[in-house]
């Protein structure tokens, strides 16, 4: 693993601009210089004495000015480091299977019953300032609810959840997208149908405004994206809607970051005693694949105690995140506090700002 620099710079150009620091003492001290000759010509000895007892304070001032300005200096080339901070993501979408082998009870009582209480003392441990909403998925994939910092809406569509046939786990991180964002023109319907398709399934529902047009996208880096993220559970494979690889693409093209649950045994869906037991048996590769390609971590869950533990250690990584952060906003404000601190100490003393 390589090291982890402690400051890299976006700007690193600007960093020539450093150069000029050192200068600015040199200038400082040329001026006194040039001002010491007509201060020679003091006739009062009591004036020269007091202004050598206080010749110390005449420095603090364009010390603390020279101090602001190498600071914004480097500012301006933009430094990084590496900080463990708060969670800053303000979004998180928990995209829930509720396929009918959710019904397996492999996971005690069952797989369906293990995720709604997982998923609900999950919900307690969310810091308050993250909005948490619920998008579930079987055939197809809808929004139970937006994302709210209300926990009591999201355990009562928890608890409303109602199991259905199929698994469209591409269609279920697609709707989550178009949730988190609203103005790139996210289709499911048209991705899912087509356009004709999509055409012919709104002709029943009441006139809406028009969807905004898709804009160009500039994909970013995985996982990059702070102000949202995904948990998505599922204990099958895609059987229908968009393909599962397709919609991880996207999501890693807009930085969301997926973490994804596998839940069950491998061979928990022969308990069903239904056929194509193929379909439901838990697609891992898929799964380990959709979180690598977004910055995400893959997990699985045999048991209802792992399922617990597995939210429990979400929950903690979302207290506090070790991630790159800008410092530019924070050494402007030190910039203008020691500006600040120079204009006053420089007022209080000789009455002007030196």
């Amino acid at each position: 693993m390589s090291a982890v620099r402690p400051m890299t710079f976006l700007w690193p150009s600007n960093l020539w601009w450093l150069l000029l620091v050192p200068l600015l003492p040199v200038l400082y001290l040329w001026l006194l210089r040039r001002g010491a000759k007509p201060a020679l010509r003091l006739a009062s000895l009591g004036v020269v004495r007091a202004a050598v007892g206080h010749s110390w304070r005449r420095h603090v001032p364009p010390a603390l000015m020279l101090a602001a300005f190498a600071v914004a200096l480097l500012a301006l080339a933009r430094p990084t480091m590496q900080l463990t901070l708060p969670w800053a993501k303000s979004t998180l979408l928990l995209a829930m299977d509720i396929s009918r082998s959710m019904r397996v009870a492999d996971v005690k009582p069952t797989r369906m019953v293990a995720a709604q209480e997982a998923a609900k003392a999950f919900l307690a441990d969310v810091p308050r300032r993250i909005d948490v909403g619920l998008i579930t998925f079987a055939g197809t994939a809808q929004v139970a609810q937006q994302a709210t910092p209300d926990r009591a809406a999201v355990v009562t569509a928890i608890d409303a959840i109602q199991m259905q046939y199929g698994t469209a786990i591409g269609s279920a991180i697609v709707l989550c997208l178009a949730e988190l964002f609203p103005d790139h023109g996210i289709d499911l319907g048209e991705m899912t149908f087509g356009p004709r398709g999509a055409a012919a399934r709104s002709l029943d529902k009441k006139a809406e405004p028009a969807s905004p047009l898709p804009r160009q996208l500039v994909p970013a880096a995985p996982g990059s994206y702070g102000s949202a993220a995904i948990i998505l559970l599922s204990d099958g494979r895609r059987t229908t809607g968009v393909e599962t690889l397709l919609a991880a693409k996207m999501a890693a093209d807009r930085g969301v970051r997926i973490d994804v649950v596998g839940l069950g045994t491998p061979d928990g869906h022969a308990a069903m005693g239904e056929g194509m037991a193929i379909y439901l048996q838990l697609d891992e590769p898929a799964l380990r694949e959709v979180a690598r390609m977004t910055g995400g971590e893959y997990h699985h869950a045999a048991t209802a105690e792992a399922l617990r533990g597995v939210y429990r250690q979400l929950g903690s990584r979302m207290q506090l995140e070790r991630r790159r952060t800008e410092l530019t906003a924070l050494l402007a404000g030190a910039a203008a506090v020691l500006l600040a601190a120079a204009a006053a100490l420089s007022v209080a003393w000789f009455g002007r700002v030196a």
